[in-house]
């Protein structure tokens, strides 16, 4: 009984948050128009923390089940599990964090698989115009295969030179800089190539399809 207790006390606080940020977006809440600086984007306050933001449920993924798949409208889908993803040609690369929840950090040390690595080794059909992000906990988000592509976008399993923490998404993440941080899906377990757009989790709620900081497009 106990148990069952907590399942429901769980399912009742995560959706309490999903209506709350729905309510958000419904209200504009946060949308400001003003500019900060050429780094800061209108809105957004620096912080040197890194908070921690879900939907209430951290998923544990022992490497030696972990497991990536590439596949859809792919030439050559692929399934890497932890020793092959590690085996692919490795990066380094630094970058700023934009939440849409008003906060920035800067200077994050990242490493992992570049995205235009990935996008090497399978191929995307002419016909791929968009990929979603599918994560352990159920979470998705979709981007424009021209968003994935973009040279500071990485599938990221390091931060300051430490493995990414699971509160943080790991053991691997998406980390695409040039846009609000709900599109950089932690715990990924499978990026999906499509030939139609299919907006995920947040996109459904009210929030914008793609989510660029410096447009302020925090909601639809």
């Amino acid at each position: 009984m106990a148990d069952d207790d907590g399942v429901t006390m769980f399912g009742r606080i995560k959706d309490k948050l999903i209506a709350s940020k729905q309510q958000w977006a419904k209200q504009g809440r946060l949308l400001t128009g003003r500019p900060n600086s050429e780094r800061l984007p209108p809105g957004q306050r620096l912080v040197r923390d890194w908070p921690v933001l879900d939907l209430g449920v951290q998923p544990h993924v022992p490497l030696d089940l972990w497991k990536l798949t590439v596949d859809g409208a792919v030439e050559s889908p692929a399934v890497w599990d932890w020793n092959a993803f590690a085996e692919l040609p490795q990066v380094e690369m630094v970058s700023d964090i934009h939440c849409v929840t008003q906060w920035s950090r800067y200077d994050n040390r990242w490493a992992g698989v570049a995205a235009t690595q990935i996008l090497e080794l399978v191929q995307p059909k002419p016909e791929a115009t968009h990929i979603v992000f599918h994560a352990h906990d159920g979470y998705t988000t979709n981007v424009t295969l021209e968003m994935f592509a973009a040279a500071d976008v990485i599938v990221a399993h390091s931060w300051e030179g430490e493995p990414l923490s699971r509160e943080h998404g790991g053991p691997v993440r998406i980390v695409m800089p040039q846009f609000y941080f709900w599109k950089s899906a932690k715990w990924v377990r499978r990026i999906e190539f499509r030939a139609a757009d299919k907006p995920g989790f947040w996109e459904v709620r009210g929030y914008h399809n793609e989510g660029d900081p410096w447009q302020e497009q925090r909601y639809s």
